[in-house]
């Protein structure tokens, strides 16, 4: 343990420890307000939905922060953002007891199929060039966040911009720490802060029992296998081994999905492999050496401790932020990602095309059959791949 500490005391940078903050301040201030829509939706309690968020940031925050130490890689983890889409759609008619139940077998599915090795195999069929397309459709509306932020917060936005150049230009390492500043410092000359009451007090997780039914299986359980599957661990692979590291999926899908059956009967939904929020913490803003920026995956996962421990109190922490503010740091900080992913989809002629159609269906947003546009880009550009790549 005492060596452990000592490795971590000297790998440890304010880089790596900004770029998993923002990725915790992207996931609360993005993604989780779909949780609140669900809940809405159930018509729950503030007590439980306190417990929700208790679940998905604790579950999150063990996974990301075992696999990173274990493996030296920034793991990032998260909730999975397009399962707990699928609860507005199916609340009030799915109860939670169903829910939780749902969640309990969709693990126990994924763990399944994790440890089979099928999903590493998956994995070796996508081209590199695929692959990078879809990663650019996935990360393209964030850089496009950026500049339509511009039509209500201008000169926040233009100046958290100039910021980030002359940044990038005098003190490239710390970029993302210099607009972060900026841009709080910017909200609270210009007043644009959020009027919010906090107050700090600990959340208290809440059991609820699984209750089967077939209904809630085939709605829930089998369709969050799916969008989790494809729409988290794919892309989270995907751009893993796009940033140099060459991780199998086993081990992740496996500890992921025991962390979800621990905490799925407190109403968290099924923890995956994050994608977004990962591309924050792979690439260089977080530490010039790949193999420092694990760092950025146990910062991730402690500040998500934070925010489980202080549930209530941390989203409305959060929320004093302007969502101008946050669609900047979040574009300015995968402006880099975008950049890689985009020369690597269009590096090869003979592949441009296929890689191509990939982004622009991945990008489109479009919904076919109740799958995502991340799923129809990977299946469209592979179509393409196969039959531009075969010959005559």
């Amino acid at each position: 343990m005492s060596k452990l500490l000592q490795q971590l005391r000297e790998d440890w940078s304010v880089s790596a420890t900004v770029a998993g903050f923002l990725a915790v301040l992207i996931s609360y201030s993005g993604p989780l307000i779909i949780f609140f829509q669900a809940a809405q939706q159930a018509q729950v309690s503030t007590e439980m939905m306190i417990s929700w968020i208790w679940g998905i940031s604790i579950g999150a925050a063990v996974a990301g922060t075992y696999l990173s130490i274990k493996f030296k890689i920034p793991v990032i983890t998260a909730w999975s953002a397009p399962g707990t889409a699928l609860l507005v759609t199916l609340f009030p008619d799915v109860s939670l007891n169903e829910a939780v139940a749902a969640y309990i077998t969709t693990a126990v599915v994924i763990f399944l199929i994790g440890i089979s090795g099928y999903f590493d195999k998956l994995l070796k069929w996508i081209p590199q060039d695929v692959a990078a397309g879809m990663m650019a459709g996935i990360l393209f509306q964030f850089g496009l966040g950026l500049f339509i932020a511009t039509d209500t917060m201008p000169l926040l936005v233009f100046c958290m911009l100039v910021v980030f150049l002359l940044a990038k230009r005098f003190s490239p390492r710390y970029a993302m720490v210099w607009v972060l500043i900026s841009g709080i410092g910017l909200s609270l000359i210009m007043g644009t802060m959020n009027p919010v009451d906090v107050q700090f007090s600990l959340a208290i997780p809440q059991f609820i029992m699984p209750e089967w039914t077939l209904s809630s299986t085939l709605n829930l359980a089998l369709p969050l296998i799916i969008v989790s599957l494809t729409g988290q661990f794919l892309p989270g692979m995907a751009i893993m081994k796009l940033s140099g590291y060459d991780m199998p999926a086993k081990p992740i899908i496996g500890v992921t999905s025991i962390a979800s059956l621990a905490v799925a009967c407190v109403g968290g939904i099924t923890i995956v492999l994050a994608s977004i929020t990962a591309a924050l913490c792979m690439g260089k803003d977080a530490h010039e050496l790949k193999d420092k920026r694990y760092i950025a995956g146990i910062a991730n996962g402690l500040f998500y401790i934070l925010g489980g421990l202080f549930a209530g109190s941390i989203v409305m922490l959060f929320s004093l932020l302007p969502k101008e503010l946050v669609a900047a740091l979040a574009g300015l900080a995968l402006l880099g990602a975008i950049g890689t992913n985009i020369a690597v989809a269009m590096r090869d002629d003979a592949h441009r095309d296929a890689a191509l159609i990939t982004f622009l269906a991945t990008a489109s947003g479009l919904h076919f059959l109740g799958l995502s546009s991340v799923f129809w880009g990977i299946c469209l550009g592979l179509v393409a791949h196969v039959i531009l790549s075969k010959k005559s």
